[in-house]
């Protein structure tokens, strides 16, 4: 089994420090590869977790929460970029995914000759309109996960409406602006089988049979460009 490794749960001064001892870049058979860090700035959708610029339809009190804060991730971005490691920082939100990229190419501005390490952002679920062309300014990767689109569009648009959902999962609009898609299964958060991921980013039929031609159809993608995704 393949496996590429991100640390977590360390505090950016430990990190400071361990990182050299942890880098084990891609190199013979690549069985194990350690070169990028994970964070998570919010939470999901369907908890209210998910960070939004605007409060959210059915808890209009809210406008869901940080788990860990823009400041911590930022310190942790300029720790990686130091030592040549890769940041994937979990975004739900549309407020989440704006403050991520914010972080993103501040610290590539100020390290402009490091910009091919290709940082992602997980998930990537909820975008405004005018940032989806940033991540491919900035060489951002979007790590998406198609099935829940098919699962989370049954009840989506109770929390945000259905404006907001045109930029939902987002498959076409960031292909068309260019940007890198990174597909994968979200497992053990959802199914591992491969063919569901596929299955939901061409047709986008949600689970429970009730959006026959596809819940935002125009964000559908082909086969192919799915499967180069994947």
């Amino acid at each position: 089994v393949r496996l590429y490794v991100m640390v977590r749960r360390e505090s950016n001064a430990e990190m400071e420090q361990k990182l050299p001892q942890y880098f084990m870049p891609l190199q013979g058979d690549d069985y194990l590869t350690v070169r990028s860090i994970k964070r998570q700035i919010d939470g999901a959708l369907g908890s209210h977790g998910a960070w939004l610029l605007e409060p959210y339809i059915d808890l209009p009190e809210s406008h869901g929460l940080t788990l860990e804060t823009p400041e911590d991730i930022e310190g942790t971005a300029n720790v990686a970029i130091k030592h040549g490691f890769q940041v994937n920082t979990h975004a739900i939100g549309d407020r989440a995914n704006r403050v991520v990229l914010d972080i993103y190419e501040k610290v590539f501005k100020a390290n402009p000759d490091k910009r091919n390490l290709r940082w992602r952002i997980e998930h990537a679920q909820h975008l405004r309109p005018q940032d989806i062309p940033r991540f491919a300014r900035a060489g951002v990767i979007a790590s998406m996960q198609p099935y829940h689109a098919i699962d989370d569009g049954r009840w989506a648009e109770k929390r945000i409406g259905k404006e907001r959902a045109k930029t939902t999962y987002a498959f076409r609009s960031l292909l068309d602006a260019g940007v890198t898609l990174a597909f994968g299964t979200d497992w053990t958060v959802a199914p591992l089988n491969p063919m569901l991921t596929i299955y939901a980013a061409v047709t986008r039929r949600t689970i429970d049979g009730k959006n026959a031609k596809g819940w935002v159809p125009e964000q559908k993608i082909s086969v192919e460009e799915t499967v180069r995704a994947y």
